[in-house]
């Protein structure tokens, strides 16, 4: 859809949030809370937003973008190019990350900008009656976006907001949150922010049925670790071979050679590129996979091999 940008205002430091309409008006497809919708940015590329409005709204679609200095490129040409009365390319809303609506409970946890999806289920969640807390963890209140929306809201009762300074030591202790052995039935998780918040996360919640814990981390890039080594990927399909060094995703070695594969997040929390394994043993490194589908599937936005090789059905 060619949507225009009715406007454009900064909620927090290096955070604006853009809405978008129908250049009539008109109504725009339904989402649902926890839906993205893929963005063309001003530099070209495709980069996918969560949609953080009521999604009760019909005639609007409202992101946030973070200004990410060292990231691709995306983020940058949005905040630094985009300006109301633009027009932009825009998908069709998708959710990997829905509420369930038979949960009894809910636990929603958000580190910095990862609050985008959790504004809609906070809406979502108050328009069901169901009871929920939202747990909103930044570095400062100037770069928590819509601190002051939050606190006005009808919801303010249920939110937990927590700045750590920076500083790790005085971190927000999350641990009798997720704890909770005993009241599990009926609850659920949803979790969306840095990789380290995530990874904790998923640390503390290990006890949880893998069914009740949720995550997504738009924008949220995988970094290489000290003990990547290159491997080769055979594309059964494509019937092409590549070799796959440190720092380079196999998503990004495929589109190398002119393989197209279907992504969205390229950050392993959208489930959009799962690939069926057929050969080799993957180092997993998503937060999507169902331990039980390790064995046959692959997430190639950040995934790598802990063999020599592997062998994807592309």
């Amino acid at each position: 859809m060619t949507l225009k940008v009715a406007s454009k205002a900064a909620v927090a430091k290096d955070i604006y949030r853009f809405e978008f309409q129908h250049m009539d008006g008109g109504p725009l497809p339904a989402f649902t809370a926890g839906a993205h919708i893929p963005v063309q940015t001003p530099n070209g590329s495709m980069r996918a937003y969560s949609l953080c409005n009521d999604p009760e709204e019909t005639h609007r679609y409202q992101i946030a973008v973070k200004r990410e200095a060292g990231g691709r490129g995306g983020s940058i040409s949005m905040i630094d190019s985009l300006q109301a009365g633009d027009t932009v390319e825009v998908g069709q809303p998708l959710n990997h990350f829905p509420l369930d609506p038979q949960a009894q409970k809910y636990v929603l946890i958000a580190g910095g900008i990862g609050i985008t999806p959790m504004l809609a289920m906070a809406k979502t969640l108050t328009h069901w009656g169901k009871p929920f807390k939202l747990y909103y963890l930044t570095r400062d209140p100037e770069s928590t976006a819509f601190l002051s929306e939050l606190r006005d809201e009808a919801f303010a009762q249920n939110l937990v907001c927590h700045h750590d300074g920076g500083q790790p030591d005085h971190g927000f202790d999350l641990w009798p949150v997720l704890e909770k052995s005993g009241s599990l039935t009926g609850l659920q998780l949803y979790c969306c922010g840095p990789a380290g918040l995530m990874s904790a996360v998923k640390d503390m919640s290990g006890h949880w049925p893998s069914n009740a814990v949720h995550f997504e981390s738009f924008g949220v890039q995988q970094a290489a670790q000290v003990n990547d080594t290159p491997f080769t990927v055979n594309f059964r399909q494509s019937a092409q071979q590549v070799s796959v060094p440190p720092g380079l995703s196999i998503l990004q070695a495929a589109r190398s050679v002119g393989i197209a594969m279907p992504a969205s997040c390229e950050s392993g929390t959208c489930g959009s590129c799962k690939t069926r394994l057929l050969e080799g043993t993957a180092d997993h490194r998503d937060h999507v996979l169902l331990p039980e589908e390790r064995a046959q599937w692959i997430m190639p936005c950040v995934s790598r091999a802990l063999s020599d090789h592997l062998t994807l059905d592309a």
